[in-house]
């Protein structure tokens, strides 16, 4: 996997999504990206019972299928290929989560944001993956594209009323949005 392998959510990541899903007691969980599956078993293991994972990759996927099945968790996951933004505004109106985990290309961020959000059941958690972006995001002079979409997102949910939002320093920046 070489250079793609630094998209894995880190070992503390995955340990903190697996004791989010099982404090709030989430029991459908929406992940946004999926690569291999690490953070999907994560929160299958901390109890969710089901996983909807959105991807687009079936190579990156078929490694997580591999893992899902080996670790007895493969019945929980609804694993869904296509653009993300396209499986989102394509479900149904009823489907609702507990827990949304984002952490796919930065250029969508917001859309899946927005997205997610009117998936959210009351009390529901929004989780961001790569916030911090190796302190990127602080860099006024970086304007790579993966950098500005991040910045902007993080401004976004600086500004957004509707929620609470909170960085955590964990992996490459874990944030945190609860609706208010």
């Amino acid at each position: 996997m070489g250079r793609v392998a630094g998209m894995q959510i880190s070992p503390d990541q995955g340990l903190f999504l697996r004791l989010l899903i099982t404090l709030i007691g989430a029991r459908r969980v929406l992940e946004i990206g999926t690569f291999t599956g690490f953070s999907s078993l994560m929160m299958a293991y901390g109890g969710a019972e089901e996983v909807v994972c959105l991807d687009i990759s079936e190579k990156f996927t078929s490694v997580a299928r591999r893992y899902w099945a080996e670790a007895g968790v493969d019945g929980l996951i609804d694993l869904r290929i296509g653009p993300a933004v396209d499986s989102l505004k394509n479900m149904d109106d009823a489907e609702m989560f507990d827990f949304v985990f984002i952490d796919a290309d930065k250029d969508n961020y917001l859309a899946y944001f927005e997205l997610s959000l009117v998936r959210l059941k009351t009390d529901g958690l929004i989780a961001v993956d790569n916030t911090l972006w190796a302190g990127k995001v602080l860099d006024p002079s970086d304007l790579s594209p993966d950098t500005v979409a991040i910045r902007s997102f993080n401004e976004a949910m600086a500004r957004d009323d509707r929620v609470e939002t909170l960085i955590l320093p964990i992996g490459d920046g874990l944030t945190l949005i609860r609706r208010k």
